[in-house]
């Protein structure tokens, strides 16, 4: 004797889509905000000082701002020494010491 599938209620599925919902919602707010948020973007506005493949260095008033870039960076046109450019940037931490690790790490290094 064949069984076919058993088939579900839509009540079932139905309420899925609510547990979904509050699943999301509460994963919201354990999370924060800034979880969701997006990175924030800068830009810097000046003429090219240098350009290599791994950097590009604008002249912003007395200031030199060196940017890294690489092969993923986006470029409108062809960079070129004394050209003004609008260079958009984000910032991330690659490294972060506290004050008392670095206390720690002088103290062990005189030991």
């Amino acid at each position: 004797m064949l069984r076919s599938p058993k088939l579900q209620h839509p009540q079932h599925t139905a309420m899925t889509i609510p547990k979904l919902l509050s699943l999301i919602a509460t994963c919201y707010i354990l999370l924060g905000q800034n979880a969701f948020a997006a990175v924030k973007t800068y830009q810097v506005t000046g003429p090219i000082v240098e350009v290599t493949d791994k950097t590009i260095v604008v002249q912003k008033g007395d200031e030199r701002w060196e940017i890294a870039r690489d092969v993923s960076t986006k470029v409108d046109g062809e960079l070129k020494v004394g050209q003004k450019v609008t260079i958009y940037y984000r910032m991330h931490a690659t490294r972060v010491e506290t004050s008392t690790s670095t206390s720690q790490s002088k103290k062990a290094a005189t030991k």
